[in-house]
């Protein structure tokens, strides 16, 4: 493979000049070693791998529709360095389905993308072919498989599932500690895959590639997909809230939304392309609940406090200051100790944190911006503007957190700008009927996230 730094030699890349982005092939081998290769025209080729946990004597065939399926959505992370007007399809067109979700992935899915880049929203085309595979009426759960990423959202999905008394395992896209600290609070078996960018796709950024944020959920659905079809397992069951669904902004007429494919419209368009490749069912266990529900579902699993982390700043920066550490200055640091404090006590947060963020007067406007105050929401993964609303609110009413100095600023600067029919907590922490988790799951889902 011709590595992007060794392409450009050193000059200036420029995105105009590339015409068309290439899916030019992929495999997957005995060993579970999986190569998937791309390029921009003639010129630039990428190529990223992953390993899967190996299956001896599994039926490589039988999978190669969700091995496309994770060829087409991974190529995002190297489309968006040109995000040229035509994709060439040069290993097979998808199924009507799949088409749909990968015009959706590589145009709103890059929204927030091309807001920070300013530049138009792409909307490049994925012909469709036939489909794949006749859908299939869907038969009982037996074997569910859960992503760990190792926040507290993937711990309350793994324990509804683990509760229902279905056969149970989790996987993870590498083994970060939080990741690895859930995994054994959790005791269930772990699948775990190892996910390398092509090595070249640094030098080409640092070189004028664009750069941005791009629909990760969808990649690691789809390697949970077809890792669960190598390993027999009938679902995956994600982890994504009813909150991923709420946008932060607009830009090019479209909304955009940093969760797009943590969304409902983005998990029901993965769920038709998985029933059209290869029948495993998709979706998420949490779907009914907003992150302020989820957060007093995840306080009542103490086991896991010791091990969770949900700081993105941390992660991206270091991933060694991850294994100990929040950074407790970023939006997600605030969002999460925020709607965790009405269903914990201050120590008890502190002591996650390692520092009291609602006594810290500096934290002041960051903890205001989550309720879109002074702009819109941030570009992070936070919940709708209500929910926070709501926490500010019931911590308002508490008298553990009344009196810190950031909710009392909260109290007196932030809650004024909204009427009195906003961010009510019992509308906030109630369940929604609009999802697609499956029957065998409900009476779980109500029991951690209901009242």
């Amino acid at each position: 493979m011709a590595e992007p730094a060794q392409v450009l030699d050193g000059a200036r890349f420029d995105p105009a000049a590339y015409s068309v982005f290439r899916f030019t092939g992929r495999s997957l081998d005995p060993s579970g070693a999986v190569s998937l290769r791309y390029a921009l025209d003639d010129e630039i080729e990428f190529e990223e791998r992953f390993e899967l946990p190996p299956v001896p004597g599994a039926d490589l065939d039988a999978v190669e529709p969700l091995l496309a399926l994770l060829h087409w959505t991974a190529g995002v992370s190297y489309y968006k360095t040109a995000a040229p007007a035509r994709v060439a399809l040069e290993t097979g067109a998808p199924g009507p389905a799949t088409s749909a979700l990968l015009e959706a992935l590589y145009s709103e899915g890059l929204g927030e993308f091309a807001a920070t880049n300013r530049i138009p929203l792409p909307r490049p085309a994925f012909a469709a072919g036939d489909a794949q595979r006749a859908e299939a009426g869907e038969s009982a759960l037996r074997r569910v498989l859960v992503p760990v990423g190792g926040g507290k959202d993937s711990a309350v999905a793994l324990e509804i599932v683990r509760r229902s008394g279905l056969d149970t395992a989790l996987v993870s896209v590498g083994n970060a500690k939080p990741i690895e600290r859930t995994v054994e609070v959790a005791g269930l078996p772990r699948l775990l895959v190892r996910r390398h960018l092509d090595p070249g796709i640094g030098a080409l950024n640092a070189r004028g590639a664009l750069n941005g944020h791009v629909p990760v959920t969808a990649i690691v659905s789809s390697v949970a997909l077809l890792t669960a079809a190598l390993h027999g397992y009938d679902a995956v069951a994600l982890a994504n809230e009813r909150s991923a669904s709420a946008g932060n902004t607009t830009w090019d007429g479209v909304e955009v939304n940093h969760q797009f494919s943590k969304g409902l419209r983005a998990e029901r368009l993965l769920r038709a392309a998985a029933a059209e490749a290869a029948g495993v069912r998709i979706f998420s266990v949490l779907r009914p609940a907003a992150e302020l529900a989820i957060a007093r579902a995840f306080a009542r699993l103490p086991e896991y406090h010791p091990a969770f982390t949900s700081c993105n700043r941390i992660f991206r920066l270091d991933p060694a200051l991850r294994a100990s550490s929040w950074c407790c200055d970023c939006d997600k640091c605030r969002f999460v100790f925020l709607i965790l404090a009405p269903f914990m006590e201050p120590a008890a947060l502190e002591r996650i944190f390692g520092k009291a963020m609602l006594e810290d007067e500096a934290q002041y406007t960051g903890f205001a911006l989550l309720t879109a105050t002074g702009g819109h929401k941030p570009f992070e993964c936070v919940g709708e503007v209500e929910e926070s609303v709501a926490a500010i609110r019931m911590l308002a009413a508490d008298p553990r957190w009344r009196s810190q100095r950031v909710v009392r600023r909260l109290v007196d600067e932030v809650l004024p700008l909204f009427g009195d029919a906003d961010g009510l907590p019992a509308p906030v922490l109630a369940l929604s009927d609009d999802h697609e988790v499956p029957r065998e799951l409900l009476g779980q889902v109500d029991a951690l996230l209901g009242a």
